[in-house]
């Protein structure tokens, strides 16, 4: 009984560890790309809410992709939608690689993460819900390699 009680302690310990070391984070989801091929006519959606217009927030573009993935960077068209229905159009070069073709981020096996800051120091002026829809702009059919992509949002660090 007590290995099964410090087993749990740790086990939360750690959780509380990692929990508090993500405490900026407002929202955070991924989309599965299907097959490990994004369609350029499969648009991918995230959908959050605000609720504090007063705060700073940093926006990022999640990319988890496979070594097979056959291009240094990953071009978006981004929509967006403010809770009154406004849109906003974006187009974004994501940058996996370097100039070497030497893989950006962090990689796990053949497995890469990159984080990509999208927006910074951003004042949402509405409370509500928020819509974002990503769209490969590769010129082709069928992006082969991108496993998953993803939204974060953060609460702006303002001490630099």
């Amino acid at each position: 009984m007590k290995k099964h009680l410090t087993f749990f302690a740790i086990a939360l310990a750690v959780v509380t560890l990692f929990a508090s070391c993500d405490r900026n984070k407002v929202y955070e989801e991924f989309v599965e790309i299907e097959d490990y091929a994004w369609n350029m006519n499969q648009p991918l959606s995230y959908e959050f809410e605000i609720t504090d217009t007063t705060a700073l927030h940093d926006i990022y573009i999640n990319v988890r992709h496979a070594n097979q993935y056959q291009y240094n960077n990953l071009w978006l068209f981004i929509n967006s939608w403010s809770p009154s229905g406004q849109k906003a159009v974006d187009t974004v070069e994501c940058v996996l690689a370097d100039e070497h073709g030497k893989w950006q981020g962090s990689g796990l096996g053949d497995i890469w993460d990159t984080q990509i800051l999208w927006k910074k120091n951003v004042r949402f002026a509405t409370a509500g819900k928020y819509h974002v829809e990503y769209n490969q702009a590769m010129r082709t059919d069928n992006l082969i390699g991108i496993m998953d992509m993803g939204l974060r949002i953060e609460l702006a660090d303002n001490e630099e």
